[in-house]
């Protein structure tokens, strides 16, 4: 009689498109599920397995979480929910991100050699696995030296625990910084950085970091591609009750105030306009345009996408449809009525 498990079968959707990630051999989904907000924090139990189990048996093999999120509850969950669907951890990529911590203390958060390493052993307690595929600095930390941070991930790599590292919310100069030290020690640069980018943020994923994908290849993981949700369309006429902003008012507090303001009814304006555009020319809604748009971008290594719920998840899988429909007639249309595109730095020389 054998022991050996019997594992969920990996489902390739022919819809989906696997990118390597940055300069890596590492193949992502190009639509991925994360933790923030939701696993752990106000999806607990059974819809957590719902949502996993929904995104896994539609192609998408790259989960991210971090230790912060609901205090490392999201990490808990994903390591049960993981288990417990029998999914082969060979067949999926699963990220953590160090910086904000899970308790106070003066070694507690922050990126340095004792946080980075004593973090990533937590998370992996956490998650129930012996590594990470990619392990994020969830926020730069000018306080701790970078050669300091660039060995520390290295070594959470030679060890076993991490097959990857990468950044998050860094600054272009930052990037430049760790490369450079990287390139100096003969060690290994991050990968992917993982930015805000949507059609209302996009300044720093596609200008600042040009240069970047220029010179290093690597590629973002996009968070907050719906804008936290007002390109959903939902807020255009308030904050419904559980939405995401009415659950989390405390965080969005700016972003609620803002929209009262003559800068945020022109924005609602916008995605009124975009809202009617995504459904005459491509018979589609407006979440679904906003993911294909960010998705479409050749910078783009995954898009993570947020769901409460595995019917909002397959929703937002209805993009895959769209992102072949997105020519560059329908992009200069989207310009037109966002009219925010950056403008483009020159190139940085090595």
């Amino acid at each position: 009689m054998s022991n050996e498990t019997e594992y969920r079968e990996f489902k390739i959707n022919e819809k989906m498109q696997y990118r390597r990630l940055g300069p890596s051999g590492l193949r992502v989904s190009l639509l991925s599920i994360g933790g923030w907000l939701t696993i752990g924090g106000t999806v607990k139990g059974d819809p957590v397995k719902e949502i996993i189990q929904t995104a896994f048996d539609n192609g998408i093999n790259f989960i991210d979480t971090a230790e912060a999120y609901a205090a490392g509850n999201s990490e808990r969950e994903l390591g049960r929910v993981i288990k417990e669907l029998k999914i082969r951890r060979s067949d999926i990529v699963l990220t953590t991100k160090v910086f904000f911590g899970v308790r106070k203390g003066p070694n507690a958060t922050g990126l340095s050699r004792k946080h980075i390493i004593e973090g990533l052993n937590e998370s992996l307690e956490r998650l129930q696995t012996d590594y990470v595929d990619v392990y994020f600095a969830h926020r730069p930390d000018p306080s701790v030296p970078m050669e300091e941070v660039v060995r520390a991930f290295n070594w959470c790599i030679n060890a076993g625990k991490a097959h990857y590292w990468a950044t998050s919310e860094w600054s272009a100069m930052e990037l430049e910084e760790a490369f450079r030290i990287a390139d100096k020690l003969g060690l290994i640069g991050p990968i992917a950085e993982q930015a805000q980018h949507n059609l209302f943020h996009r300044e720093r994923p596609e200008a600042e970091y040009k240069p970047i994908y220029e010179k290093y290849g690597i590629k973002t993981t996009v968070w907050s591609a719906l804008a936290s949700g007002l390109l959903t369309g939902k807020y255009n006429d308030g904050i419904p009750k559980d939405s995401r902003f009415d659950n989390h008012k405390d965080f969005f507090n700016d972003t609620l105030k803002k929209l009262e303001s003559p800068e945020g009814k022109a924005k609602l304006e916008k995605i009124r306009t975009l809202t009617k555009l995504a459904k005459d020319e491509l018979d589609t809604g407006i979440i679904q345009l906003s993911l294909a748009i960010i998705a479409s971008l050749p910078t783009t290594g995954t898009v993570i996408l947020g769901a409460s719920s595995a019917k909002q998840l397959e929703e937002q899988l209805l993009t895959l449809d769209v992102i072949p429909k997105i020519t560059p007639e329908i992009i200069e249309k989207v310009e037109e009525i966002l009219q925010n595109k950056p403008a483009q730095p020159k190139n940085m020389r090595p």
